[in-house]
This record gives structure tokens, sequence and C-alpha cells, in this order.
């Protein structure tokens, strides 16, 4: 049940992190430092928070707390990442160290009590707690994107008008057990 809960958990970020990635691949750089308004983020800067958060969450995930001393929350909101190349690497640190800390969890250390700041939570809740602030971002990136592109926009998800389609296609194949992400994964690898 563990493995399966955390095989679950690391399709799921990696299925968030190519939505992301697909949204960044359909922009310019310009726009990718695009600010709605002053009180608002450029994708830039939300992948900036993102990985300052990752970093601070999984760095020693299992015996420090993931609001690390040397974390600098407020800078994160700062728009002063210089080019996509400095912002994949950014978002490409994050992951590394989020995957790093899922593969550290076994059966062993999995009833470790996570702190952050200093709030105890299972691996689970620690886990969980990350499921949903990741998506939560990345579907700003993904919201930023398609208002930029306006209708030059490639859906990540079932287009508009193809519902059908698409439902009358899975109701042709047998029952199965899968991840909900399989499908979109494995075509990244492809």
């Amino acid at each position: 049940m563990i493995t399966e809960f955390i095989e679950s958990a690391r399709k799921q970020f990696e299925f968030y992190k190519l939505l992301g990635e697909k949204t960044f691949s359909q922009l310019s750089d310009e726009q990718l430092f695009w600010q709605y308004n002053e009180e608002s983020n450029s994708i830039a800067t939300i992948v900036k928070h993102l990985s300052g958060n990752m970093l601070s969450r999984w760095t020693d995930f299992l015996t420090t707390d993931g609001e690390k001393e040397w974390r600098n929350r407020e800078s994160e909101f700062e728009n002063d990442i210089k080019d996509r190349n400095e912002m994949m690497q950014r978002w490409e640190d994050g992951w590394i160290c989020l995957f790093v800390a899922l593969n550290s969890i076994t059966e062993d250390n999995f009833d470790t009590v996570i702190y952050i700041r200093n709030m105890g939570h299972t691996v689970t809740e620690a886990i969980n707690r990350q499921l949903a602030h990741y998506p939560y971002h990345v579907g700003q990136i993904v919201f930023i994107g398609k208002m930029l592109l306006n209708d030059k926009w490639s859906s990540l998800s079932i287009p508009r008008g193809a519902s059908k389609t698409y439902n009358d296609e899975k109701f042709t194949e047998p029952k199965r057990m899968a991840h909900f992400t399989d499908e979109f994964l494995s075509k990244k690898k492809e």
C-alpha cells in the first residue's frame, strides 16, 4: 500500500510538471515574464516560488522542518529571473529535489513525522499538502498561458467539443486498473 501511494503521488507530480512544461513550450520568452498587473505574478515568478517551496519542503524531507531557515519566501515573489534558461533551471532544481525525496521514502521510514513550521504531518499528509499546492500554481501557469495565447492555445486536456469522441473511445476499451496520468506520461516518453 505504501509503495502504491508513493508511485501514485509520483505520477501526479510528474503529470503537473508536464502540464507546466507544455505551457512553457507554447509561450515566447517575453510571455513568461508578463504580469497582468503589479499585484499578479508572472509565470517566471510562479516558477520561482514553486522552486523555493520545493527546495525548502523536500530537502532533508524526513529529518528537518519543511520551512528551512535559509528560505526567503518573500523574495520568491520578485520578478527578477533573467531569462527562460534561468527559469527552467529553477523549475528543474525544485522537481529534482522533490523526486529525490520521494525516492527516499520506504516502508521503514513511512511513519516518520514530518514538520512544516513546527506542525507535525504524517508522510501522507505532507505529500498531499504539496499535491494540493503545486497543482494550484501549475493551474495559474496554464491559465496565464491560455490568456496570452487565446485561440492559438493548444489544449493540454480534452479540447472543447471533443468530450463525446474522447469518452466514446475510452468506453470501447475494456475495464482495467490504470493511473489516470499513464496515457499522458507515456506520450511524453515517446
